[in-house]
């Protein structure tokens, strides 16, 4: 396309899940003719291929926007996975968050019960394993499976579901709305839909906007190329803000780098078809005295030594008897720049395995012998409060779709199709003014940013 002109109803730039998303809406659902997606890499491949592949519909408030939003994106997928005779391989298995803490137990049963009302889905509380009537899991199955969730207090319960599970768990929280997919199968199943209507897909990288008299006019592209639109729409991932600024537009955004683990678990621990499971305890990882005494002569390494925090977490990883298991602990985060590639610490993956024996004691048996595990990670971009952003901008003509942290999966179809509906002009639901840029001018809005948790969303 170098030193070619073209016009285009619309230009997408990113085709990550969420730019693909935004690219179907408007082309499949919406009947936009000519949309352009511009990327100067292949589809999928920046932050997408980086994802856990996870969903939920599991959101604390305030309010229920959240919830709205990711069971409406659910609804989507369900509709999709029936459409492709499930393509991208979506389960409800959901998650499962243990502890071995008695204050947690009421914790659980009062945020559960606020998730609940907030549109999650009903809560059932399982006291008896006598008496108690909760469905374990089916593994591949995502229709006719529970919704909201169950809280387990009988340890006997839990021991019965996941043997492997250590026998300090004394409660059990399933949220039932939950599972993955294959994050690459989607993908190419909405890119090739769009395709289908229209899409064509521009290996180039945006240099500049062109705005007129406040707007949007048209796209420049770092091979000379330039696209006429009145439509620009960034799904730019770790670089919204960057491409953001060329519109003059500064977004209440930042960036942090999540690292996980592929683990080959083949001496058989985990059996196959569980869910994602997380301990919601701080713990201390798991080491020798001769390894304890090691580390506090050294300064630089002490910090090992230090209690972490909880949220270690797996699920199994790969279709059918696949024997890996994907591992994550958000330990250690912080703002930055995005790099690429991106570099991370050799330490994490010994790190998460002697985080995870506190869930699965019989991981221990890795420790020393843990056959290279493959090591990787993406940048979540995030607002402070870790709400997207969906909607216009400032600039007329100019969207944003991002700020997507580490929901971009499963958020990806009711964003899109929100995207979609603020360019065309149609009818908008409820939940869109959660998310729109301009939620940062409500004085009310801001007063509720500076009481809330920034993480309370984030798993």
């Amino acid at each position: 396309m170098s030193n070619t002109k073209q016009k285009a109803d619309a230009v997408i730039c990113g085709a990550g899940i969420s730019g693909i998303s935004a690219a179907y809406h408007l082309a499949v659902k919406q009947g936009m003719g000519n949309v352009v997606l511009v990327d100067p890499r292949e589809p999928m491949t920046l932050t997408s291929d980086k994802s856990t592949e996870c969903y939920r519909n599991w959101w604390p408030g305030p309010g229920d926007a959240m919830v709205r939003l990711m069971n409406h994106s659910i609804d989507l997928l369900e509709e999709l996975a029936n459409e492709s005779n499930n393509y991208f391989g979506l389960n409800r298995r959901g998650y499962v968050f243990l502890t071995s803490r008695e204050e947690r137990v009421e914790e659980y049963r009062q945020s559960a019960e606020l998730i609940s009302g907030l549109g999650a889905g009903d809560l059932r509380i399982h006291e008896d394993v006598a008496t108690s009537q909760y469905l374990p899991p089916l593994a591949e199955a995502y229709q006719g499976q529970p919704t909201g969730a169950d809280l387990v207090v009988d340890p006997a319960i839990i021991q019965q579901t996941f043997p492997f599970i250590t026998d300090k768990a004394i409660a059990m929280l399933h949220t039932r709305r939950c599972g993955w997919l294959s994050a690459q199968q989607l993908g190419t199943y909405l890119l090739d839909r769009a395709r289908e209507a229209g899409v064509t897909l521009v290996r180039a990288q945006v240099a500049d906007i062109n705005v007129e008299v406040g707007r949007v006019a048209g796209v420049s592209l770092d091979n000379g190329g330039e696209i006429t639109t009145s439509n620009f729409i960034n799904c730019a991932g770790p670089y919204l803000n960057q491409v953001s600024q060329m519109l003059g537009v500064d977004l209440p955004v930042y960036n942090e780098l999540h690292a996980k683990i592929a683990l080959k678990d083949y001496l058989g621990v985990v059996p196959g078809g569980v869910p994602l499971m997380l301990w919601d305890d701080p713990v201390h990882l798991l080491w020798s005295e001769e390894e304890r005494q090691e580390l506090a002569a050294d300064p630089e390494m002490r910090w090992l030594l230090d209690e972490f925090p909880s949220g270690v977490h797996f699920k199994p990883e790969g279709a059918g008897d696949s024997p890996m298991l994907l591992a994550l602990w958000t330990y250690d985060v912080h703002e930055q720049e995005p790099v690429w590639p991106p570099s991370f610490d050799p330490m994490y993956p010994e790190i998460v395995l002697r985080g995870l024996v506190h869930l699965v004691p019989g991981l221990e048996a890795y420790i020393g012998r843990m056959r290279k595990p493959n090591l990787d990670g993406g940048y979540y971009c995030k607002t402070r409060e870790n709400r997207p952003l969906i909607g216009p901008t400032s600039v007329e003509g100019a969207y944003v779709f991002g700020a997507v942290s580490g929901f971009g999966i499963m958020s990806a179809m009711a964003g899109g199709e929100l995207l979609a509906q603020h360019v065309v002009g149609a009818e908008l639901p409820e939940y869109a003014d959660a998310f729109r840029l301009s939620r940062y001018e409500d004085p009310e809005y801001l007063a509720l940013l500076a009481k809330i948790d920034a993480t309370s969303g984030q798993l």
